[in-house]
């Protein structure tokens, strides 16, 4: 087959497969596990073939015209150069490992066939994304991975937290993608296209009119779509639906188009300093306020929700110094480290045999009975905090060099002012980073808190998965940076030594300084136990510091902690505590300023409606029925009466005769 034919089928495949998957759902549930994985297997292997015959060369160009329009044609193309041919592996590869795991996770689920066709649906619509060279065909793309997060988040729609999530996520990306199209047809009109080759050589000849009007409006939706201040205030409320979905949209889909779509139409934003200007600052202020955010959160998956948010913000800061090839490195090296965070914290979950345990205040003894877990999500939390030699640390170094670059004016791609924005966030991100990490490990493996009931061993096919995903999270780094440049704009990806020291540095800062107030929170709680002990004497005091010093559960029964009161987040953050716990009072601010004055507004309407508009429509009735009821009254059905008034009526016309004869 020639490299064309398989890049049509990688996106194919599990669409077939999706809608296999709802038809045979309910007749042949037997098939729906083999529909769920094959598909999605196979397109990762198309995909991997395609990206080997690709090889970082000229890229893949093919077109043909999908209809005539009249005007701007719309056309079935491809354009698939090195990001693309990498960023659909990676999407491939993590499809793949949800699908593998979810057969497990979800294997008593009644919904198990409509989840498992979604997820095949999600993971096609983002390579259609990937792969397009027409925006209108990507456009479909993205539209239909919002339907698809949609009904997955709200997967549990008995739940009102999965219904409320379902709904807000549906409704912010919607927001953001209203402005989006706008955009995309500003840019197709100055183009006279929608293909990407064409709009790229048109921004290349100086051919848009209004360059910072139209990235503004596509960065609304890309704000939306990648969960960007101020539109990311969604995404940790979507984990309200099941982990592997989390791990699929944090991962590979839904979250990781917006960076994808920046990176790929980079020129269109580079043609307006506004807004590279505007891409930095919402960057910075989205990896630093994601990282408090994230460092006051309980629940486990809240956590790597703000991670993601924060990482994103990485991608999209050196989006804004205009590297995209350490942009995208960072989406690779982030999708496999991620997608072991979520899943490893569904063991977790999984374990504990219910959602409401994902507090980790709440768990207590995790680290010996899910080793695999514990293991696995160590080596991504080490590579999300970018300790070398994980992954982690290659790509978001590329990152601050290339800011640093800029900042020191080395290259002039970006302003200046760009370079040190991401720069200066970028390294105080990476200390809030490590922080968080460093308290997700300790609260969730080493924590006192009440002991779930056992669950027993978790089935095979969602330890396989964790130790698959492991190997490039913390091998794939190093391996990476000397490769990549040749399948990118071949910029130098290799670490530079000021960001390396600098980054790595504030990292063990932040990591050290959790323990140490992790271990004075402890000996705090420990100390508050003793007093507990002397009412229940059974305990020994020494035995009981000790244990509690440890990180183990207190050995008096009768005060065994839980939730644990050793979280180091409060004294970490101090006043920012509170505020952060809630993201900053953001959803606060949304419903004063739009949820609101909408309800108000709703409520005038219906008002103008039931009590003005109604009172006419009433009062137009009532005058008829008034004179039906009157004309029914004199129906009588006595001929007397009709008799009678029939004579009265004639004495009246001929009195009236008289009167009008006499004044005659």
């Amino acid at each position: 087959m020639t490299t064309t034919t398989l890049a049509v089928l990688v996106p194919l495949l599990p669409f077939l497969g999706a809608v296999a998957g709802l038809l045979l759902g309910r007749t042949a549930p037997g098939f729906v596990r083999p529909l769920a994985i094959l598909p999605t297997l196979a397109s990762l292997v198309l995909a991997a073939v395609v990206a080997v015959r690709q090889g970082g060369d000229q890229a893949i160009n093919a077109a043909t015209e999908l209809t005539p329009t009249g005007s701007v044609p719309i056309e079935l193309a491809l354009y698939i150069d090195g990001f693309a041919a990498l960023v659909a592996v990676l999407v491939g590869v993590v499809a793949t490992c949800v699908q593998i795991y979810s057969t497990g996770y979800l294997r008593e689920d009644p919904r198990y066939p409509s989840y498992a066709a979604l997820v095949s649906l999600f993971t096609s619509a983002m390579l259609l994304v990937v792969y397009s060279g027409d925006l209108m065909v990507l456009l479909v793309g993205w539209e239909i991975m919002g339907i698809c997060s949609y009904f997955l988040v709200g997967h549990y729609w008995e739940t009102p937290e999965a219904r409320a999530a379902s709904i807000k996520a549906f409704l912010v990306t919607k927001l953001g993608d209203v402005p989006f199209l706008i955009g995309l047809f500003a840019l197709a009109t100055d183009a006279g296209s929608f293909r990407i080759t064409k709009v790229l050589d048109t921004v290349a000849n100086g051919g848009l009119e209004n360059p910072t009007l139209i990235a503004l409006l596509l960065l609304a939706g890309v704000a939306g779509k990648s969960a960007q201040f101020p539109l990311h205030t969604w995404l940790p409320d979507a984990m309200a639906g099941p982990t592997p979905v989390s791990a699929l949209i944090h991962a590979a889909t839904m979250v990781a188009a917006g960076v994808y779509f920046v990176a790929r139409l980079l020129p269109v934003f580079e043609a307006s300093q506004a807004a590279m200007i505007v891409l930095a600052a919402m960057a910075a202020v989205t990896m630093i306020g994601s990282g408090l955010a994230a460092l006051a959160q309980d629940d486990i998956k809240r956590v790597l929700a703000y991670s993601t948010i924060g990482q994103l913000g990485y991608m999209t800061g050196a989006l804004a110094v205009a590297d995209r090839g350490a942009a995208v490195f960072h989406l690779l090296s982030h999708g496999a480290f991620k997608a072991l965070l979520f899943l490893a914290a569904g063991v977790i979950i999984h374990a504990a045999g219910t959602n409401s345990l994902a507090a980790m205040s709440r768990m207590g003894h995790l680290r010996d009975r899910v080793p695999d877990a514990f293991w696995t999500m160590t080596v991504a939390l080490l590579a999300l905090a970018a300790i070398p030699p994980f992954s982690g640390f290659f790509s978001k170094e590329s990152v601050l060099g290339a800011a640093e670059q800029v900042a020191t004016g080395h290259t002039e791609h970006a302003p200046g002012a760009t370079g040190w924005l991401v720069l200066v966030s970028g390294l105080l991100t990476a200390l809030l980073t490590a922080a968080y990490a460093m308290r997700l490990w300790l609260l969730a493996f080493r924590g006192r808190g009440a002991e779930a009931p056992d669950h027993g061993r978790q089935p095979l096919t969602m330890t396989v998965v964790l130790w698959v995903l492991a190997v490039p999270s913390l091998a794939v780094g190093g391996l990476a940076y000397r490769v990549l440049p040749d399948w990118f704009d071949g910029r130098d990806l290799t670490p530079t030594l000021t960001t390396s020291v600098l980054g790595t540095g504030v990292a063990l800062v932040g990591g050290i300084v959790t323990y140490a107030a992790w271990r004075h929170t402890t000996a705090v709680a420990a100390r508050a136990q003793l007093g507990a002990v002397a009412a229940h004497p059974e305990g020994d005091a020494a035995q009981v510091e000790a244990e509690a010093m440890a990180g183990h559960e207190p050995v008096n029964r009768h005060v065994a902690a839980a939730p644990d009161p050793a979280d180091p987040s409060r004294l970490l953050l101090g006043p920012l505590y509170r505020h952060a716990a809630v993201g900053f009072h953001v959803d606060a601010v949304y419903s004063a300023l739009f949820v609101r004055p909408v309800q108000a507004g709703a409520s005038l309407v219906r008002f103008l409606d039931r009590e003005v508009v109604d009172t006419y429509v009433r009062g137009a009735g009532a005058l008829p029925r008034w004179l039906g009821i009157a004309v029914r009254r004199a129906q009588t059905g006595n001929v007397q009466t009709y008799v009678s008034a029939l004579l009265a009526g004639t004495v009246v016309l001929a009195v009236a005769a008289v009167l009008v004869a006499t004044g005659a």
